[in-house]
């Protein structure tokens, strides 16, 4: 049988690989098959009479005009495909991204930190650089909610976030742990240049200014540091880091307090 012009590039198109998938593939398939059944019959009927001719073509004619209409519909479906698709993956791009960041700081959550620390916990075992973890919490926050309300505080929270991250390098990453306390991991960070950093920091809360609170008003935090041992847990560095942050509240808040190695 002698194959109609068409016929080659829409085998292609029913083999490709991304359109196998594709919902409309099997009805096209299926429509395809059809017009090739009814063009041989159509080609025995002109080989029986040369007087059936004429109405052989018209039919051809006319599956061809279907063929060519299901073939523009699918050409239209398979662009609005690859635009739903495009789509798609930004939306799972945005999902994974807030799925990783705190909503109301905008700096990382307790997940991504976590994931974060599995990988410098491998690294530190691989025998590369260690690293240190800051446990940083607002002194007196509760004082500003009862007496501002929950929204200045929120606004002190997002202020102190950018404050943190605006002294951090590159490679460091600062996280909401919780309420109004935050961690910072520090990578191939020894104590004394964690130390350096977080007190940077803390001179820096000091001298922010917080119209909300009071003319006079002065924030401060204190910090728990400590350095990730050698085959230590991950959360046992950070548990070191957290008795730390509560020894610097009970001597005073707005002090800095290190772990022993």
């Amino acid at each position: 049988m002698t194959e109609i012009p068409g016929d080659d590039e829409l085998d292609r198109l029913l083999d490709a690989a991304e359109h196998r998938d594709n919902p409309l593939r099997p009805l096209l398939a299926a429509l395809v098959e059809r017009d090739r059944e009814q063009r041989a019959r159509l080609e025995r009927l002109l080989r029986i009479s040369d007087c059936s001719y004429g109405m052989a073509l018209s039919q051809t004619q006319s599956l061809l005009q279907q063929y060519d209409r299901q073939l523009r519909r699918l050409e239209k479906i398979t662009r609005i495909s690859d635009r739903y698709q495009r789509n798609l993956l930004e939306l799972n791009d945005r999902l994974r991204q807030a799925a990783l960041k705190d909503p109301l700081t905008g700096l990382a959550n307790r997940r991504l930190l976590m994931e974060r620390l599995r990988e410098e916990q491998e690294r530190c075992q691989r025998g590369q650089a260690p690293f240190s973890l800051a446990m940083l919490d607002v002194d007196y926050f509760k004082r500003i909610n009862d007496r501002h309300g929950h929204d200045v505080g929120d606004r002190v929270l997002c202020l102190l976030a950018q404050t943190i991250d605006e002294q951090l390098r590159g490679y460091d990453l600062c996280a909401r742990w919780g309420g109004e306390e935050f961690m910072l991991l520090l990578p191939g960070t020894d104590i004394a240049q964690a130390r350096r950093l977080s007190e940077r920091i803390m001179a820096r809360v000091r001298e922010l200014r917080l119209p909300d609170l009071g003319q006079h008003a002065r924030l401060t935090v204190s910090v728990g540091l400590a350095i990730h041992r050698s085959g230590e847990a991950v959360d046992q560095t950070i548990g070191r880091a957290d008795s730390e942050l509560l020894q610097a509240k009970r001597q005073g808040r707005d002090r800095l307090m290190v772990a022993t190695l």
